[in-house]
Parts: structure tokens; sequence; C-alpha cells
């Protein structure tokens, strides 16, 4: 008698357990079962283009960077803004603010010839966010200062001019960008709305200042110091899909 009254409570207990609730499981398209708890959400509010079949104005994925501020996941895919189609090619800049650099490491008098922002871009981020076959789609393309065409670059990645950050987007509005979650782990400025300054390759108003785009979306050709390190990188390439 007193093993079945042991029996039945067991069965009680677990019952009102069952009853109370266990969190859900989530069955990901892999296969794999996660908790609800721990799920995150990283899919984009855009539609997203293949490369190959991109328009102005569609997002592309491209690459992938360091964007959670969580190493432990693996690097993010990038998604790209397509501001200009000329046959083959497409000049893409990156929708989010990647990362938090600042123009030049030292007060100098620096251009975008000599800035330290430009060999970061093409060497440290270039490999960082590109396999050798994405590498191998990006062009070499002529850079120069709009503003001092006294000289010219040949870069595969690069950041916009102020007549070009004019010229692709219609308003401030549009210009306005938001930085990740890693962008802003290295000390980006961050107004209220998430959004961020970023760079631009034109020089400012004087040789030690470089021009910017202020989180606001306003151009601001006077620039910043050099030196600051609260404004961001947004950068910018020309690819052929097809290459």
């Amino acid at each position: 008698m007193r093993k079945l009254f042991l029996i039945l409570l067991a069965l009680a207990i677990a019952a009102a357990l069952a009853a109370c609730g266990t969190p859900a499981d989530t069955t990901t398209g892999s296969g794999e079962t996660t908790t609800a708890s721990n799920v995150t959400t990283t899919a984009s509010q855009h539609q997203i283009t293949p490369v190959s079949e991109a328009q102005v104005g569609d997002y592309v994925l491209f690459g992938s960077y360091e964007q959670d501020n969580n190493t432990a996941n693996g690097k993010e895919d990038i998604e790209w803004l397509v501001l200009a189609k000329e046959g083959d090619r497409a000049l893409l800049i990156s929708r989010y603010a990647l990362d938090c650099q600042p123009y030049n490491t030292l007060y100098a008098s620096v251009t975008w010839e000599t800035c330290s922002l430009r060999t970061w871009l093409n060497g440290t981020f270039l490999n960082a966010a590109f396999s050798e076959s994405e590498t191998a789609k990006i062009l070499s393309v002529t850079v120069s200062d709009d503003e001092n065409a006294g000289y010219s670059t040949t870069d595969k990645v690069f950041l916009l001019s102020i007549t070009e950050a004019n010229k692709y987007f219609g308003s401030g509005n549009a210009r306005q960008c938001r930085g990740t979650a890693y962008c802003y782990a290295q000390f980006a400025e961050n107004s209220g709305g998430d959004n961020c300054g970023w760079w631009l390759r034109s020089a400012g108003g004087n040789a030690y200042a470089t021009a910017y785009v202020r989180s606001g979306g306003s151009v601001s050709s006077e620039g910043r110091n050099v030196k600051s390190d609260d404004i961001t990188v947004r950068p910018a390439l020309w690819i052929n899909p097809g290459s």
C-alpha cells in the first residue's frame, strides 16, 4: 500500500511540473535545437538581392566581418548598399559603419594618399573581410580627392569623397548611418538612434582635418581632427560579380 502511495505521489508531482511549463524548444533550419530564450534574430530589415542581379538601391551580401561583438560565433556577413552600376561593375558602400578608426594615427598634415586609414582599409580590413576568391572580384580603381586633384591613388577599398557623398545620397537622411555592436565597442561616437559620424576621404578645412558625414547626415567640409578616434569607417569598393 505504501509503495502504491509513493508511485501516485510521484505521478502527481510530475503532472504539476508539466502544468507549470518549461522553455519551448525551437528547431532551426539546420536541425539544431535551441531553447527559445537563446535564439537571436539577425535577419536584415531589407531584402537581400544576389550580387549578380543587384540594381542601384539594393542590398547585397559580400564578405564577412566581426559585427555583433561576439567573436565566439565567428564573423557576420557584410551588407552593402549598391550606389551605382556601370556595365558589369557595381559601386558598393557598407550599410553599417563597420569599425572605428582614426583617419591617421598621428596628428599630422596628411591626405588620403598618405593617411593610415587608407593603408588599414587596403591591408588589415581587406584581408579580414574577404576570401581570396572574393578579393579577386574587387576592382582596383583610381581614386582622387575631388577638391585636390593633384594626386591620385589606386585602391581596392576606399572612402567616398564629399562630391560622391552628395552625388550618391539624395538627402541627409539617406546619409545617416548606424554602427554595428563591434563598431560601438571600439568607442565610436553614438548619437540618439544609434547614428554615428563616418569619414570621407576629402580634405577638411585645414591640412590636419578631414571631411566626414555627421551623425545627422549632413556633410562637414570643415571636418574633424585626423586623429579623432570616435569617427567610424564605412568602406566603399567597386566589384565585378562575374570576374
